[in-house]
């Protein structure tokens, strides 16, 4: 399996403006493999994963590609809507290929703030049923407890009695229902104290040991440092850097990205000054000229991306 985003764009019309969240987005991602998408709130990560499984509000406009290659994938039943006999564009396909045959069966999804995407009156025993019965899975809810690390008498409980931990785990029992060879986890590790962390990124890290693909959303650089095998930073919509992660933390190219860095605690806790652009009104050029101490009249050009979009990386 492998995920190969090329241009993905996504603008979300307003009276009078457009708002541009996602702009010329590439990466790939390959089975076996954690990539973690890095950067400030607002910057566009959960409005990118929304597009690859079609869950964005009907004033979105998407332009581009996400070509999912089912060709590794021994159950890629979607493989015959794309016309080549293996890849499938997520952009380009119908609401009723998406619905029925990618998510939850080829593209699990761990939304952020898990407790509360889970019905509230009804106990997450049910819940899993449910979705085990829509997905066509012949597997018990205590079975795909189990391999999420649940017991089972935890399914008997209704989501406002679980833990944030056991609400975790809940997520991800759902997202790994249908068996996805990709898993999207949007902000995993929102709301969570720092041992949940810790036992969070090592369930998504075991996932990718098992063979699946898996993409990290999350702001929580020490969250991606534990699980990525490599690292794209986004800043007003664009990735500005695509490395390996342990290059990344070893020194960053982009200054945006060294920014990041150098305000975590355990290193210099020096915040970046200055605020983002809007995005409805993006400046011409590198958009984190106004706020990077390298600037010159060079930045008033795009930078092209090859690895890192900066002039003076």
């Amino acid at each position: 399996m492998k995920l190969r985003v090329d241009g993905l764009s996504v603008g979300f019309r307003l009276p009078g403006a457009v708002v541009h969240a996602v702009t010329d987005v590439r990466f790939e991602l390959l089975a076996g493999r954690c990539l973690a998408l890095v950067g400030e709130s607002g910057c566009g990560k959960s409005v990118m994963a929304h597009a690859l499984l079609g869950l964005l509000p009907a004033n979105a406009t998407v332009t581009g590609h996400a070509w999912l290659d089912l060709r590794a994938n021994a159950s890629g039943g979607a493989a015959g809507d794309s016309g080549d006999g293996g890849s499938l564009d997520l952009v380009a396909a119908p609401e009723r290929v998406l619905a029925r045959k990618v998510r939850g069966r080829l593209i699990g999804l761990i939304p952020q703030s898990p407790a509360a995407h889970l019905t509230p009156v009804r106990t997450a025993r049910s819940q899993l049923a449910e979705t085990l019965r829509e997905l066509g899975r012949t597997e018990t809810p205590d079975e795909l407890a189990e391999r999420a690390g649940l017991r089972p008498r935890d399914l008997d409980r209704y989501p406002h009695q679980l833990s944030g931990g056991m609400a975790q785990r809940v997520a991800n029992a759902l997202a790994l229902a249908g068996d996805p060879p990709l898993i999207l986890a949007d902000e995993p590790t929102t709301g969570l104290d720092r041992p949940l962390v810790d036992a969070t990124m090592a369930e998504l890290r075991r996932l990718c040991d098992e063979g699946r693909a898996v993409l990290v959303i999350t702001h929580d650089l020490r969250a991606a440092e534990q699980v990525a095998d490599d690292i794209a930073v986004m800043y007003a919509g664009r990735v500005v850097e695509l490395a390996e992660a342990r290059s990344f933390f070893a020194g960053p190219r982009h200054p945006y990205a060294k920014g990041l860095l150098d305000a975590l605690p355990s290193r210099r806790f020096v915040p970046i000054p200055g605020q983002p652009p809007e995005l409805t009104r993006l400046p011409d050029g590198c958009a984190f000229q106004p706020r990077c101490p390298r600037a010159t009249s060079e930045c008033a050009e795009q930078p092209i991306m090859s690895g890192v979009a900066c002039h003076h990386a």
